[in-house]
């Protein structure tokens, strides 16, 4: 089936000469507007692209990138760990109250229960329920005897005195004269004053009706007749003015639009050909080829230089860290045998060679096999 459009309603003589000129004194004034609103649109994009968000991601998102992998990360480790270790030895604490709650505690308290208070409770249980026993015999005899009494006192005197004398007294002295009064007096009294109610509210409704009738002359018809005669017109006029300004906003603002994009390719086509190309070429034919020099004859040649530098530096450390390490050892070695023999010459003796033992234990030969425990005695007491 094709789709129909909706029929529309013919339009009126005021509606077609509202319609042109209203759309063309807004088109004069929304083009510019509109124009404005695509340059700011379009300068707030450019801003956006190449200012915000590289502002964004140096202030932001790096330093966040930075501090997580960096900071964060290793500080999140190492609470872990710490948690974890903390929690090994917290289990370990635990474990060892409960074996002491256990073996201490639990253990002489369970034995005690069985050995010492369950017996005495069951004897203290039996001696309670033979006294509760005895309480609950006594408190049942007692009770009875009381109830007897109360029943004599509050149940069987009222209901004998309200037989007996409250109730002929009531129905005498009371019901029969009211309900005579009621029949003779307040009856017809009554009667009277509601036929007077409705005589008046008769009267009442006629003065209401009449007020209501002048009202509605001299109030409602004159502003139906207005509402119906002055302002539903103007009303209508006021409507399809509105709506035609609206439609014709909407026409122009879509209208400018088009004029909006047509210049705007325009200016991009004049600055892609005046600006874009020529700056293309010179990258192209003349900044590509001074920066491949540039990076094959000067940065790379300095980099390598560079490297060389930091390897021959690194190896002479190493030469100076080894050198270094050798005067320090002959040092000990010279103060060594110094010491020995300033102690040969005080104390005396004959001269020997120290000698090195393979491995030195605390008395045991597990360490090394083959090994032989060295004397606890220091050298100096063996010259001696």
């Amino acid at each position: 089936m094709e789709n129909r459009s909706a029929p529309q309603s013919p339009e009126g003589c005021l509606t077609v000469a509202i319609r042109i000129p209203v759309r063309i004194a807004v088109l004069v004034l929304v083009v510019p507007v509109r124009m404005a609103w695509d340059l700011l649109a379009a300068g707030a994009k450019a801003v956006r692209r190449v200012v915000l968000v590289p502002l964004w991601r140096v202030l932001v998102v790096i330093p966040f990138e930075w501090s997580y992998r960096f900071l964060l990360t290793p500080l999140g480790r190492a609470i872990a760990w710490l948690a974890g270790l903390a929690g090994a030895g917290i289990l370990a604490l635990g474990r060892g109250v409960a074996w002491l709650a256990v073996n201490l505690v639990a253990a002489p308290a369970g034995l005690l229960f069985r050995t010492v208070l369950a017996p005495l409770g069951r004897g203290v249980g039996r001696v309670v329920r033979g006294i509760g026993t005895g309480i609950g015999l006594a408190a049942r005899a007692v009770g009875f005897v009381l109830g007897r009494v109360l029943w004599a006192v509050f149940v069987r005197t009222p209901t004998t005195l309200w037989r007996l004398l409250l109730r002929p007294l009531l129905r005498h002295g009371l019901l029969a004269p009211g309900s005579w009064l009621y029949r003779n007096a307040l009856t017809p009294l009554g009667h009277a004053t509601a036929w007077l109610g409705r005589a008046v509210g008769t009267a009442l409704a006629a003065v209401a009706r009449g007020l209501g009738a002048l009202v509605v002359v001299l109030f409602v018809v004159p502003v139906v007749w207005l509402y119906r005669q002055l302002l539903t017109p103007l009303g209508r006029a006021l409507v399809v003015v509105v709506r035609e300004i609206g439609h014709a906003v909407g026409h122009a603002w879509r209208a400018a639009g088009f004029v909006s994009r047509a210049v705007g390719r325009g200016l991009k086509w004049l600055a892609r050909n005046l600006l874009g190309r020529p700056l293309r070429w010179v990258y192209a034919a003349l900044l590509t080829p001074v920066g491949h020099w540039v990076r094959d004859a000067v940065l790379r040649p300095a980099a390598r230089a560079a490297r060389e530098v930091g390897r021959i530096a690194a190896d002479a450390a190493r030469g100076a860290g080894r050198a270094a390490r050798e005067a320090l050892a002959s040092a000990r070695e010279t103060v060594r045998t110094a010491r020995q023999e300033a102690w040969r010459a005080l104390v005396g003796g004959s001269p020997r060679e120290r000698v090195e033992h393979r491995a030195r234990t605390l008395g045991s030969t597990t360490t090394a096999s083959g090994a032989v425990p060295a004397p606890e005695i220091s050298l100096s007491k063996t010259e001696g």
